[in-house]
Formats: C-alpha cells, sequence, structure tokens
C-alpha cells in the first residue's frame, strides 16, 4: 500500500505540472514548490530551534491561528515555520508576522521529507484538523519529534476506519496526541486503539469570539448601508447567487452585500450579469455618494474584508451548501446574527449545533430560503436566534488554553 501511496503522490504531482499552464491554481503549487530545498536552505538555520506548523489552506490557517499565536508567544527561543498545502493559505499569509518562515509543503515523498525535516528539525509540530501525510509523520515519529493534531474531528466513513484503511489508519499511530473537537471523535479513535486522544474543542471559537472588537471599520460600507437591513452573503457559489437573486426579487427593501468565494474576473462578470446595477468594492472610491447610498448590492471583489463586514448585517447566509460543504458559519455567529445555509453541512458539528440551539437555518431550494427568510421578518424571533448563535459561539471557546496547558507540561 506504501508503494500504491508514493505512486499516487507522483501521479498527482505530474498531472499538477500538466495543468499548470492551463489552470492558475495548479500553476501557483508547482511554481511555489520548484527548487524547494535550495530557497530553504538558504534562509533556514538548520542550527536554530523551530517549531512546525502546517496548515491546508487559510481556513485551516485561521482555525490554528489562535494556537499559533499562543505557540509564538510562549516559545520566544524558538522561530516558527508554517507551510500550506494550498495556495489559497500561502499565497494569504506567506508574508504573515506570525511566522519566520511560510513555505509550501513538498510533496510527501520519503525523500522530501527526510531533507524538508532535516532542514528545520523540529522541537515539535502542530497539524490543524485535517491532512495526514504519511512520509512527514512517519519522519516526524521516527525522530522522536513531537506531532499534534489540533480542533481534529473523525467520522466512522472516513477512510482511517474502512476496511482498506489500515495504511490510512497506521499514519494516526504516528500522532504524539489528538486535540479533537468532539466526544465521538475520542470514542471512535478509542475503537480502532488510539488512546492518545483528549476532547478541547475547535480552536476556530477562539479565534472568532474577537473579532466584534478587533474588526474594521470601513466608512463608505456604512454608507452604501444607510438605514436599511442588510443580509451578507458570505463565500458564496455560483448556485447561492442564484437563490440570492430569487430571494432579492422577493424582499426588496434589502440590501445585499455579497462576498463570492472565487473572485476571479469570470465569476465576478456572472455575479454582475444577475445583478447589473451592483457595486463593485473595487471601485467603491468612484461612485459618488448618491450612486452609494441608492444602490441595493456591493460585490466585494477582494480578500481579507469578510469577517468585519457581518457588523454590517442584520442576517447571514454562508455559501457552499449546494457543492462539497458550508463554509465559515463562525464568523457570523460571533456578530450575533442567524445564520442561513444550504443542505450540505452534515460534516460541520457547528452548523449541526447551531440549527439545534435556534441560531442556524438550513434550506434546501429557494422556496425553503424565502420561507426561512420570512420568518426572521418577525424581530423577535431573529433577535432570539442572533441571541443563541452568539451564545454559542462563547459557550465554545476555550480549546487553546487546553491545549497549551499539555504543552507546557509536556515541558517541550
Amino acid at each position: 500500500m506504501r508503494l500504491l501511496y508514493s505512486i499516487g503522490i507522483f501521479l498527482y504531482g505530474l498531472l499538477l505540472r500538466i495543468l499548470a499552464p492551463f489552470h492558475a491554481k495548479a500553476r501557483l503549487m508547482v511554481t511555489g514548490r520548484k527548487d524547494w530545498y535550495l530557497r530553504m536552505k538558504q534562509s533556514v538555520d538548520s542550527n536554530q530551534k523551530h517549531i512546525w506548523f502546517h496548515f491546508a489552506s487559510l481556513g485551516e490557517f485561521e482555525q490554528g491561528r489562535p494556537v499559533l499565536e499562543a505557540v509564538k508567544n510562549n516559545y520566544l527561543d524558538h522561530k516558527i515555520i508554517v507551510t500550506f498545502y494550498s495556495p489559497s493559505g500561502y499565497e494569504i499569509r506567506k508574508n504573515s508576522n506570525l511566522a519566520d518562515h511560510v513555505f509550501y509543503l513538498p510533496y510527501d515523498t520519503a525523500q522530501n521529507a527526510r531533507l524538508f525535516l532535516d532542514l528545520i528539525n523540529p522541537t515539535f509540530a502542530v497539524f490543524t484538523k485535517y491532512e495526514y501525510w504519511y512520509y512527514y509523520f512517519e519522519g516526524l515519529h521516527r525522530r522522536g519529534v513531537p506531532l499534534f493534531l489540533i480542533a481534529a474531528i473523525f467520522r466512522p466513513e472516513q477512510i482511517f476506519f474502512q476496511a482498506y484503511g489500515s495504511f490510512f489508519l497506521k499514519i494516526l499511530g504516528f500522532v504524539t496526541y489528538f486535540f479533537v473537537q468532539n466526544e465521538e471523535s475520542v470514542r471512535l479513535l478509542k475503537e480502532y486503539g488510539i488512546r492518545n486522544a483528549g476532547l478541547a474543542g475547535d480552536t476556530r471559537f477562539d479565534r472568532v469570539i474577537d473579532l466584534p472588537k478587533t474588526r474594521k471599520d470601513i466608512p463608505l460600507i456604512a454608507d452604501f448601508v444607510g438605514t436599511a437591513p442588510v443580509l451578507v452573503a458570505g463565500s458564496t457559489w455560483a448556485e447561492d447567487e442564484k437563490l440570492l437573486k430569487e430571494l432579492f426579487q422577493r424582499f426588496q427593501d434589502y440590501k445585499l452585500i455579497l462576498a463570492p468565494h472565487e473572485i476571479n474576473a469570470g465569476h465576478v462578470v456572472s455575479i454582475l450579469n444577475l445583478w447589473p446595477a451592483a457595486l463593485r468594492f473595487s471601485k467603491i472610491t468612484e461612485y459618488d455618494m448618491e450612486t452609494l447610498k441608492g444602490a441595493k448590492v456591493l460585490i466585494i471583489d477582494n480578500i481579507g474584508l469578510l469577517s468585519s463586514l457581518y457588523a454590517y448585517g442584520q442576517i447571514a447566509y454562508i455559501g457552499g451548501g449546494f457543492g462539497v460543504g458550508i463554509h465559515n458559519t463562525l464568523e457570523a455567529a460571533t456578530y450575533g446574527m442567524p445564520v442561513l445555509f444550504g443542505p450540505n453541512f452534515k460534516k460541520f458539528q457547528e452548523a449541526k449545533d447551531l440549527i439545534e440551539q435556534g441560531g442556524g437555518f438550513s434550506f434546501s431550494n429557494s422556496e425553503g430560503l424565502a420561507a426561512v427568510f420570512e420568518r426572521l421578518q418577525d424581530q423577535s424571533k431573529r433577535v432570539e436566534a442572533a441571541k443563541s448563535a452568539r451564545q454559542y459561539v462563547q459557550q465554545k471557546a476555550g480549546a487553546t488554553p487546553i491545549i497549551m496547558k499539555y504543552l507546557k507540561n509536556a515541558k517541550l
């Protein structure tokens, strides 16, 4: 199975190189890893103490950020190495002041893992939620370097727990300790003989709880909003935008702040086809005040603002529920607002919890969305849902102190 795994990694890298001339994301993944060893060797002092954090993408970075900040503040004699698998993380956070060095993670081969670990020689490593790489995990284990998984979550249908998944279950055996999100994950791991796991919770709550206090004030968005009620739609895809178009034909007193998941030119044009009179945030300084105040839709065609935008709305719509899965619901919930999302939320514990506690609402079509939205026009129901969403975030915070206490007691 290890041979098949290695062949799979090789073929995946080959596929990316074939696609690179035609696909922007593939091109970034290929060029970002080109000559990685030489570039790392020139910038990393192997004699320095290092702590390694790996994140799959931007979402995992924000999820693990509270622990990254705490480790940086508590291990002042160490340098922080951050790696990303995806361009969505690397390209946005490559200059983060939370890390001394930021790199793409080289493909998981035996040689790459050996060279990489020789260069950084970490005191310990922290992975967030997902990504289990055999050669990196095995290399850390063989060197006696502690490896921690934070905000981890496991489900019976994952490959580790299938009849054909023994190789992948072996990868879990290289982990020093799992800090998991729920009791179900603890029980599932124990069923398969993995007892080095404990309930800590989801570190995202520690990240989002302070967002309302630290958010950016954006006066021009306040001018756009005025006194109108606002729906903030975050991380939307084409299917979400079609539903929102239908919704806003019915609820015309609302304004829409729309932050799509992809902001490439093609997607922005497709949104403008739905709302020809929509304004673009990238051109917001070019609009006169009358145009700004009179507009109904504002497209956020840049990255990094969404976590501050929820402050300007009364209801949040989170995209992705008609695709691979919904995006971040907690950034909206922490502001105290009802959170709406499509049907593909079953893998997201926080979405299920929000529904159970009355702060989240799911729907499967345009009629369902309109019904939920109509219900929330009752101010008392909207206020109660908003209160439930905020309280849920506040109650769930606290994973980071649990993790840091473990690390302190381990005397790493």
